[in-house]
């Protein structure tokens, strides 16, 4: 797809076209009806990359098997949250999970442990076997505020996630923006990341950034085109504007006179 506007604006940042592997756009899903859903993507299809359907609210959400289908064709993989993947894991019921995703022509899965104990080498067992089936994103960080990982282990278990065959890493922020690579107030850890792209690479990495200052804040630093994820859908277009300096908040970091 090539990257299409309706009038000419020249010195635009170039974006990468999609299927994207860098400047991706993650869309967190919370149980739009169907409506939405077609509302949404005859809007926001270009720009959006694969869309989440959050923690558990596909076992809840009406219509799901139709849901998925209009994002299907619209190109865009869709995955289930990985709360719920863990709702699977502590009943012993992971090979259920699979037949679940197979049910509904699911091709990507998210693997997290934000809200469950498991060792480093179970999470990276599970990772093995669903990648086999399955394009996998792996969830990096805790859902706890008060739990604080160092950097050395956040990058110890994503090249070791990476390893055991997942397509991208995931660096945790929940829906609020104030966990994981971001502290209570929403700011970023600076240090963490930074320390993060010392040994991964960007493209690998999905940075939950669901907050307009968090975006602004990875876009002066690394660019329009880092991923990022857990946009809500009436952001996505906001996003992109930040994406090309047409907001003030990077209007003067792309334009080039």
């Amino acid at each position: 797809m090539l990257n299409t506007y309706n009038y000419p604006l020249p010195n635009l940042p170039e974006r990468t076209v999609k299927p994207r592997e860098r400047g991706m756009t993650m869309v967190m899903d919370k149980g739009l009806s169907l409506r939405e859903v077609e509302d949404f993507l005859s809007n926001c299809a270009d720009y959006t990359d694969i869309i989440k359907l959050g923690f558990g609210t596909s076992l809840v959400t009406p219509k799901l098997k139709e849901k998925i289908d209009l994002y299907k064709q619209a190109n865009i993989p869709v995955y289930l949250g990985g709360t719920l993947f863990e709702a699977f894991v502590v009943r012993g019921l992971v090979d259920d999970y699979m037949k679940l995703l197979d049910k509904f022509g699911i091709t990507h899965a998210e693997i997290s442990d934000g809200s469950i104990e498991i060792s480093e080498e179970e999470k990276c067992g599970y990772i093995s076997k669903l990648s086999k089936h399955f394009t996998v994103l792996s969830e990096v960080g805790s859902k706890d505020a008060d739990k604080i990982i160092p950097p050395y282990k956040w990058i110890a278990m994503m090249k070791a996630e990476l390893e055991a065959g997942a397509w991208k890493v995931i660096a945790e922020a929940r829906e609020s923006g104030t966990v994981g690579i971001f502290r209570k107030s929403g700011e970023v850890r600076s240090g963490l990341v930074e320390e993060i792209l010392t040994q991964i690479s960007q493209e690998r990495i999905l940075w939950e950034a669901p907050q307009k200052a968090q975006q602004v804040w990875f876009l002066e630093l690394y660019g329009s085109n880092i991923n990022l994820g857990n946009i809500a859908p009436n952001e996505v277009i906001p996003l992109e504007t930040l994406r090309l300096g047409l907001r003030g908040d990077t209007f003067n970091l792309f334009f080039k006179k």
